[in-house]
């Protein structure tokens, strides 16, 4: 009867312990749809084989995906540069980071009434990202390309403000960048995200007017709490998202839309 008792108690102690190492082994990442959850899909069975379930939690805004990261709904997302992330977790004090680059999503220009550049007239209005990093991208892409000047092109969080020529007096209308492809057809041009443009059924690298080069400092990250950084986990993650299974997907899938970032 001891004897039994005891080997009761030795499987019981060995079952929480296989249940402790275990405690993790489900990994929920939030992503907007398109590229990342499609992306995310890619590496389930790699990640399945270091017994690690992956969860993908889909978003359709830049807000909320950092803000469940940060309550533990989520333990990395997939969606956001570095300097929105920067911006986001510094204005609402979050103690969030990078856990590495993947892809970059080039932003471009778009037009449903106009067919080229010269079309751009005194007045027109553009539409650009209302977030400050994305709006600042996009006002850099402007600069970039002669449309106006900023006082400093290298400020990454520039506004209208910061716009010191602007030789066809442009109106701009900043809006939630999820709505820039809903409103083409309400303004004269809009400069819209990569993922937002490709859901759209835009394809930047040949709807786009204007469009960013590969050399984008705004790589898409995993974001992750501080805390995490080291865990097994993420670094799985990291890992099977920069293969070259993944960069082989990226180049068939999207065709120049989206470009490997490692």
């Amino acid at each position: 009867m001891k004897k039994n008792l005891k080997l009761f108690a030795l499987t019981g102690l060995l079952s929480l312990v296989v249940g402790a190492n275990s405690f993790g082994s489900t990994l929920k990442v939030g992503a907007t749809p398109v590229p990342h959850s499609e992306i995310l899909e890619i590496i389930k069975p790699e990640l399945s084989k270091e017994g690690i379930e992956l969860k993908i939690v889909e978003f359709t805004d830049y807000v909320t995906p950092n803000l469940a990261l940060d309550d533990g709904d989520l333990d990395a997302n997939f969606f956001q540069h570095y300097p929105y992330l920067e911006k986001f977790a510094e204005e609402r004090k979050l103690d969030l980071a990078s856990a590495g680059a993947i892809h970059v999503e080039p932003l471009g220009l778009f037009s449903d009434k106009h067919k080229s550049l010269d079309e751009l007239k005194k007045g027109s209005v553009i539409a650009i990202p209302s977030d400050p990093s994305n709006g600042g991208r996009a006002l850099i892409l402007l600069h970039n390309n002669g449309i106006i000047k900023l006082s400093d092109p290298k400020n990454l969080y520039s506004t209208e403000f910061d716009i010191v020529e602007n030789p066809k007096k442009l109106k701009f209308k900043s809006l939630e960048a999820a709505q820039l492809p809903r409103v083409l057809k309400d303004v004269d041009f809009a400069v819209i995200n990569g993922n937002y443009a490709i859901e759209a059924k835009l394809n930047p690298s040949k709807d786009a007017l204007l469009l960013e080069g590969k050399e984008s400092p705004y790589a898409n990250i995993i974001a992750v709490k501080t805390k995490d950084l080291e865990k097994k986990e993420i670094k799985s993650l990291v890992k099977a998202l920069q293969s070259e299974k993944v960069a082989k997907f990226i180049e068939e899938k999207y065709n120049g839309a989206v470009v490997k970032a490692f």
